[in-house]
């Protein structure tokens, strides 16, 4: 008698895990999720371990919400999927509605998809395509700055810039430029954190006037850049971005997948410094961890450009087959729902308040070089010698 393979054996056999080096993973014990409860994940032995990366940062209020769950379950009951291409449904309806009403000033239209590459793919091919409906097709190129993570996708690799993640695709990829990264800590510029007066501002600015007739957007994690070590922006360097965007007529993208939906301590990071991107990249907590849902907001300004008959091929051709799904979108409405009816984001703005005074102690070690932090999301980035 054969006897059967346990499921650890079996997904050795048969998967490839996303990030992960399979030689490392086939030597190692997986553990293996059998069920989720509130913060805490659950193994098929029973164990309970703390859900600590938050499933990847896309789980809001926890496992096994009851509203959320009531939400998804009573739209199962109506309908799974119906695709939107030539029909839409209520749930797309009510979302975009809500997301709308949330969204920084100015942004009302909605596109869906299913990830964070994705609603950045859409966002950079929306730029590009909305200069050549205006008759100004040689803003085709994109700035990012240095360090960015926007995703895994050709296009959101592109406009990434960490070359642990991105080097190997470089001849796949289209040209894009980079600006320093606002990295206080290990400055690109030798400029003293205190002193500086945003220098990798003005680098910036520089830039943007010299090719402010090719460039079509910049693409910018607001605040902090969360792949590269939780880098935070000095104040006023996001509003300053916008400006500058403004003064040379280039559209800008916010890429709130990681700061959005409250891990600044507000609902999107650039409300921290009031200002309105002219498309809004999101994804990760929209559906509080349930289903994979993305979303590009952009303006009734951008949206127009598109308008006209169909033989004059404004048309956006971009689309998923489940995008908007029925169910992603239910989740996410009652995800909103728990956002206020809990009043998540006081709790994270206490969070971030006690997790600030507790990480003090941090400092105290020799191999702690930096600490930084913008509401609940936090680097701590460890040195050999703190002094070099």
């Amino acid at each position: 008698m054969i006897e059967e393979k346990t499921w650890g054996e079996k997904d050795k056999q048969y998967l490839w895990h996303p990030f992960t080096q399979m030689q490392d993973w086939v030597a190692g014990d997986p553990l293996i999720v059998a069920e989720g409860k509130g913060a805490r994940l659950i193994d098929i032995e029973g164990r309970e371990y703390f859900d600590g990366v938050s499933s990847l940062w896309v789980n809001v209020h926890g496992h096994r919400h009851p509203r959320i769950d009531q939400a998804v379950s009573s739209q199962l009951g109506r309908i799974a999927h119906s695709t939107m291409l030539g029909l839409t449904h209520v749930p797309a309806i009510r979302l975009a509605e809500r997301l709308v009403s949330l969204a920084p000033e100015g942004l009302s239209r909605v596109f869906y998809s299913d990830s964070g590459s994705e609603a950045v793919e859409i966002a950079l091919k929306m730029a590009f395509q909305y200069w050549r409906l205006k008759g100004r097709g040689s803003k085709s190129r994109f700035l990012a700055l240095r360090n960015a993570y926007h995703g895994d996708t050709l296009g959101a690799v592109s406009v990434g810039g960490i070359d642990l993640f991105h080097s190997l695709f470089r001849p796949l990829l289209f040209d894009a430029m980079h600006a320093p990264s606002p990295y206080c800590y290990r400055c690109s510029l030798s400029k003293e954190r205190e002193s500086c007066r945003l220098a990798c501002a003005d680098v910036l600015e520089k830039l943007l006037g010299a090719h402010r007739y090719e460039i079509a957007a910049m693409i910018m994690e607001p605040l902090v850049q969360g792949a590269s070590g939780m880098i935070v922006a000095p104040s006023g360097y996001l509003k300053r971005v916008r400006e500058m965007c403004d003064r040379h007529e280039v559209l800008l993208i916010t890429d709130e997948v990681a700061t959005g939906f409250g891990r600044t301590g507000r609902m999107f990071a650039s409300e921290h410094e009031g200002i309105s991107p002219d498309i809004l990249a999101l994804a990760k907590g929209l559906t509080g961890g349930y289903l994979p849902l993305a979303a590009t907001i952009t303006t009734e300004r951008i949206y127009e450009a598109f308008l006209g008959e169909f033989e004059e091929m404004k048309t956006f051709f971009h689309g998923h087959s489940y995008t908007g799904n029925p169910l992603a979108c239910a989740s996410a409405i009652a995800n909103l729902e728990v956002f206020e009816a809990e009043r998540t984001l006081e709790h994270v703005r206490k969070a971030a308040v006690f997790l600030h005074r507790e990480m003090e102690s941090f400092h105290r070690l020799r191999h702690v070089g930096d600490i930084r932090q913008c509401g609940l999301m936090v680097g701590i980035e460890l040195v050999l010698k703190r002094d070099t």
